[in-house]
């Protein structure tokens, strides 16, 4: 007589809210424990729900809590009696990501509690779900004292880490408060119109009568910032390419190339390929589009085929023009060098965990490296582009100067006031000023 099979065990779904921070935790613990950054981490996570508002809280309660990090995760620490072993890190995110929707997003403090012991069990953590309950509490009641403390230390204060905010105020003493504090508020979405396909004052037209907020600032020619965030792919002309999501700052590459129809041009280190779009929408030109991840080549592709626009992509090291170079010179270069980023923190707050000050010594070679093999590749008479989004000197006007001491035949061109604070023949402009990310810009012409 064959045993009748035992019954599988019905688990119940998770509540929707419960659900959002059981996978929040996730992505927050990969993203601050396993160095896995939010780009990558985030989408996928989001794909698994249908909801726009699950999205939307999934997407603020991770930049939220990663951003505040290095302060709640002290805050932290002097909740609890004893220190959360070593295998309960999944539990510290979910207390990090629940004070971080109490006291960053103001959600109420009880729904976030009795969510976040809902999430510990779900996550396997039944055994700390009263320590969740109790510490969490422990925030709302001690919250005021608590900021107070924290706020002594210009670590937890400004939830950067300390080599970075000695590097800032080195480089920018006189704004070194003002990035800390820009690098902690949310950036404004911004688009790039596709002159190709469509006209800015047409797609704002579009988007008043989608009852969508908008403006489109004089400064620059092809952006229309939005007055909050939201989902892109819907809004109009999306599907059509009419536009591309780009930083204002990222937009005045274009401006300094000054691309016109049939010049050969190169856009090294091209991934995700923003600038080699906005290039190929100014003008008709020959642009090769190299990167070293191949990976990333092809969300280059992808990306200017929704635009409608071609380009030859290329996979290659840039500091090795020997593997890749068909010997035609470009009659302009764009350097868009692999940085620290520490321009961008308000966009990828993640930078602030995984960046280390050893770092920036080996970035600042990589990018002289770069500079050096493709200088022999610019036609006489051409320009180069070299722009980071980094602030910090040793990575910006340290490289360039660097590299006009070595090469006679570089002359650098004079940039404008608008782009920023002047930065040895460079311009810098800082987190947050005009509305936009940090960036540096440097142009040189080769005279013979």
């Amino acid at each position: 007589m064959k045993r009748a099979a035992p019954r599988q065990r019905q688990t119940a779904p998770l509540a929707a809210g419960v659900a959002v921070r059981v996978t929040a935790t996730r992505v927050l613990g990969e993203v601050a424990f396993d160095g896995v950054s939010m780009r990558a981490a985030l989408p996928p996570a989001q794909a698994q729900f249908a909801d726009p508002c699950d999205r939307a809280l999934l997407a603020a309660s991770v930049f939220g809590a990663t951003r505040w990090w290095l302060r709640l995760s002290a805050a932290l620490d002097r909740l609890m009696d004893k220190p959360l072993p070593q295998r309960a890190r999944t539990v510290r995110a979910l207390l990090v990501l629940g004070c971080a929707q109490i006291g960053v997003l103001g959600q109420p403090d009880y729904a976030v509690v009795g969510a976040c012991v809902d999430a510990a069990r779900a996550l396997g953590q039944a055994s700390f779900a009263g320590l969740v309950n109790a510490v969490l509490r422990r925030y709302v009641r001690e919250r005021g004292t608590l900021e107070a403390q924290l706020d002594a230390d210009v670590l937890t204060r400004s939830a950067h880490p300390r080599w970075l905010i000695e590097a800032i105020t080195r480089d920018w003493p006189q704004q070194a408060e003002s990035i800390l504090a820009a690098n902690n508020l949310e950036a404004p979405l911004t688009l790039r119109v596709n002159r190709r396909r469509a006209q800015r004052e047409n797609l704002l037209a579009q988007l008043t009568a989608a009852d969508i907020e908008a403006s489109a600032p004089a400064e620059l020619a092809d952006a229309i910032v939005l007055a909050e965030s939201r989902d892109v792919s819907q809004l109009p002309g999306y599907a059509q390419g009419a536009f591309s999501v780009q930083d204002g700052a990222a937009q005045c590459v274009a401006d300094l190339l000054d691309v016109r129809d049939d010049l050969r041009v190169l856009d090294a280190c091209a991934a995700p390929g923003g600038k080699a779009a906005h290039l190929l929408e100014r003008a008709c030109i020959d642009l090769v589009a190299l990167d070293n991840d191949a990976r990333r080549l092809a969300r280059v592709g992808e990306n200017l085929a929704r635009l409608g626009l071609v380009a030859q992509l290329v996979h290659g090291d840039a500091s090795d023009p020997a593997a890749w170079w068909d010997h035609r010179t470009f009659d302009r270069i764009l350097i868009d060098a692999p940085c620290s980023a520490s321009g961008i923190i308000r966009r990828q707050p993640d930078i602030k965990l995984h960046r280390r000050a050893g770092d920036i010594a080996a970035l600042a070679a990589t990018q002289r490296a770069i500079l050096d093999a493709l200088w022999p590749l610019l036609a006489p008479g051409g320009r180069m582009v070299y722009a980071t989004c980094s602030i910090l000197r040793e990575e910006n006007e340290q490289v360039l100067a660097a590299f006009l001491a070595a090469h006679d035949d570089a002359r650098p061109v004079p940039l404008p006031d608008s782009l920023g604070h002047l930065a040895g023949v460079g311009r810098q402009r800082l987190p947050g000023e005009g509305g936009m990310d940090g960036f540096f810009y440097g142009l040189l012409e080769k005279t013979v």
